[in-house]
């Protein structure tokens, strides 16, 4: 049977305190928090095993390289990529993002289309402005309705032959919508343009299949799956990534170089130029042991539990409207308070011991279009209980009482 009190014992910094009070931590759609598994091996790298990889003949060497393509393997198996070497490391979706805008900044000309929404994380946004400038094409925007849903009419109308590329968020991390990806897809391909997904906010959320969504690119973040910091995912197809130029110039992505002309390495090591964060990537590999020892599903349900309770009891407070509400939802709530601003609302929830979010998440168009300078944001995650509702509940009633 799931239990989040269990689960919460493996994350340590869920038992500190802020401010004298227990911390309630639900900001989870900025960063989840450490599997204790993570921190242990983040830790015994550094202490027993630290070299770098690719490289050495050594032990240490050796064990390391083994351990970091042990994790390729596992990332591999959680999406069910065809191959290992589809599974590219990265920074983070940001980076991941900026890999492929640059890589198809030099592929892309004047008179093709690129298609983003309204909805899309300044990172999913900005990258594909800076290529388009670059390139010439022409960027087009999707908007959103009033409940945070995409034109899906609109996007029909879009789509042409002069589209070479999709780029869409699979969660709204300021709204909590769900895109309806697979057909989002389907449609694409129907113009053989290609598509990425931005599944920052949907791979802790929703079981990954890259081959039976037939999606061209996908990319995440660790830290948003109880991984490290500072560690990405893009994958992508063999064909496509083979197709693109590199995004970086230096060690480990090169087969030959002469002072005239240099020939690149073969996936994944032609995108991953210099040393990567090793340990981080080695300790993502028990992040995800986690995350599949539990079972993607079972939080995903324990989310939505919580999603429906909160919704509920913030709906019952005067005043207070829920920004995003679409059908479908991850456990996102943005809200607002009539007469009261966010940041002030959040500062007081700290004091009491609540973490949230606050300010417009990095997705400006959204809070233009539904006439916001910014929301108040609870995010969950699977460590996250029903109590710490009930208690973040009260606390916002109180801090709006000393706010009026």
């Amino acid at each position: 049977m799931y239990s989040p009190e269990n689960i919460r014992k493996y994350f340590p910094i869920l038992d500190s305190e802020v401010n004298q009070h227990k911390l309630v931590y639900l900001d989870n759609a900025a960063t989840t928090q450490k599997h204790q598994s993570v921190i242990d091996t983040v830790s015994q790298f550094y202490e027993k095993e630290n070299s770098n990889i690719h490289r050495g003949v050594h032990y240490l060497s050796q064990l390391s390289t083994n351990k970091f393509e042990q994790t390729r393997e596992s990332v591999k198996n959680f999406i069910n990529a065809q191959h290992t070497h589809e599974v590219i490391f990265t920074k983070g979706t940001t980076d991941s993002i900026n890999l492929l805008a640059f890589s198809y900044s030099k592929i892309l000309k004047k008179g093709d289309e690129v298609i983003v929404s309204e909805m899309e994380h300044h990172s999913n946004l900005v990258p594909w402005q800076m290529c388009c400038d670059y390139s010439q094409a022409t960027l087009k925007v999707i908007p959103i309705t009033n409940s945070g849903e995409l034109d899906m009419s609109f996007f029909k109308k879009e789509l042409s032959k002069k589209t070479k590329l999709v780029a869409l968020t699979h969660i709204s991390n300021s709204l909590g919508t769900i895109n309806p990806i697979e057909k989002i897809i389907e449609l694409t391909h129907q113009t053989d343009a290609k598509i990425l997904i931005d599944g920052a906010q949907a791979a802790a959320h929703a079981k990954l299949d890259v081959q039976k969504l037939d999606v061209d690119f996908y990319c995440f973040s660790a830290h948003k799956l109880y991984g490290p910091t500072g560690v990405g995912v893009l994958y992508g197809k063999e064909k496509l990534l083979n197709m693109l130029p590199p995004y970086q110039g230096g060690g480990e992505m090169i087969k030959d170089v002469s002072i005239h002309k240099t020939t690149y390495a073969e996936l994944p090591h032609k995108f991953e130029a210099g040393t990567p964060n090793i340990a981080g990537v080695i300790a993502f590999k028990k992040a995800i042991d986690f995350i599949e020892e539990i079972g993607v599903e079972n939080m995903k349900e324990h989310e939505d539990i919580l999603l429906n309770y909160a919704t509920l009891k913030l709906e019952e407070i005067p005043n207070l409207s829920i920004i995003g509400t679409a059908p479908k939802k991850s456990g996102i709530i943005s809200f607002v308070v009539s007469g009261i601003h966010h940041y002030d609302l959040g500062l007081i929830l700290d004091k009491l011991g609540v973490a949230i979010r606050t300010g417009h998440h990095c997705t400006q168009p959204v809070m233009k279009k539904m006439n916001v300078s910014g929301t108040s944001r609870i995010s969950f995650a699977c460590y996250n209980t029903k109590t710490e509702l009930d208690y973040t509940v009260d606390c916002i009633k109180k801090a709006i009482k000393m706010l009026s």
